[in-house]
């Protein structure tokens, strides 16, 4: 993964905390963040890397257009080499957003590197007790992987770096991704199409939606926040690795039964970094992914919207969705 660029997971589905609730194996039932109504404020910090005030601009005008208040903490504009502040700072500042009542979702500035220096620094007690969305991705994974130990869904999207400074530059997809964020906040149904370029595992699979960063489920495994992903829709995405590393981090999750009891596999956006000469992996993508999953049924949809694209459409982790998978085409549907 790049760690200059900026999730969550396996929980069984419960009955009810109005339409769904979510418990996990190490904790008590927990109540889904509200959604977002219009006057509501969404608050900005940086956990991981360093992001000036200018850069955040163009986010604010948008948040602001949809109708919400916006306010940063001291970690936007703040600079420690690559990170935005000391460990101390950037822990304060997102404990301050986690606890702050007045606050009443969270968007992180951007990704990079640093969440893990300071997840085991914050208290998420008081934020059980009345959870609010967190919204981020890359190195946001590690956060929204800790909120899906207390079973608080999470959502993975854009962050501040990624809203472009003139609107009227933004591709149809751009534009999409950034109002999916909307979407997702209001509590309003999504629904993506993925018409890939590879060859899918058609099939029909319901499920909650867990994923993110590849790079960053590897780096979890074996930890308190490791992935749990049975009965779960895996999405998965990186940026920058060459392939050898995926396949690498592929094996990884089939070694430690993470791929053998999902509801369906979506593969995401991959920028590979290209071989070594003479140095050459010989498999594509699709090849290594294949190989890995061969041996169970589920339904597999290459070339998702999701990932280090403009593309990149907001997904509520921890909450239930539709996978419709055909040989050249897929569909992902929000169900709550």
């Amino acid at each position: 993964m790049n760690r200059k660029d900026f999730l969550q997971t396996t929980i069984p589905l419960v009955a009810s905390v109005g339409t769904m609730g979510f418990t996990g194996r190490d904790e008590n039932k927990s109540a889904i963040p509200k959604y977002l109504k219009e006057g509501d404020t969404i608050g900005i910090t940086c956990p991981s890397g360093w992001i000036t005030i200018e850069e955040v601009q163009a986010c604010i005008k948008q948040l602001e257009a949809w109708g919400f208040k916006v306010v940063m903490d001291n970690t936007v504009g703040a600079k420690d080499f690559t990170f935005a502040g000391t460990d101390d700072e950037r822990a304060a500042g997102f404990q301050k957003m986690l606890d702050d009542e007045s606050i009443d979702a969270i968007m992180l500035g951007r990704g990079g590197y640093g969440a893990i220096r300071i997840i085991d620094k914050i208290d998420f007690s008081k934020f059980r007790k009345k959870p609010k969305w967190v919204m981020g991705f890359s190195d946001a994974t590690i956060v929204h992987l800790q909120l899906a130990r207390f079973g608080i869904p999470s959502i993975h999207c854009k962050m501040c770096n990624s809203f472009p400074d003139d609107p009227s530059t933004e591709t149809t997809e751009q534009a999409y991704a950034i109002n999916s964020i909307n979407t997702c906040l209001r509590g309003e149904q999504t629904e993506y199409d993925a018409n890939t370029t590879q060859v899918n595992r058609p099939g029909s699979a319901k499920g909650k939606l867990i994923g993110g960063n590849l790079s960053i489920i590897g780096m979890m495994c074996g930890s308190k926040s490791a992935i749990r992903t049975d009965g779960c829709i895996l999405f998965i995405e990186d940026v920058e690795e060459y392939m050898y590393k995926i396949d690498g981090m592929l094996w990884n999750l089939l070694r430690s039964g993470k791929l053998d009891r999902l509801k369906g596999l979506i593969i995401g956006q991959f920028r590979i970094k290209p071989d070594d000469p003479g140095e050459e992996f010989g498999l594509t993508l699709h090849d290594i992914v294949m190989e890995k999953v061969n041996q169970f049924s589920y339904p597999v949809c290459f070339d998702f919207p999701v990932g280090h694209v403009y593309a990149n459409n907001a997904l509520k982790c921890g909450m239930p969705y539709l996978l419709q998978v055909s040989p050249d085409n897929s569909r992902l549907t929000s169900l709550a």
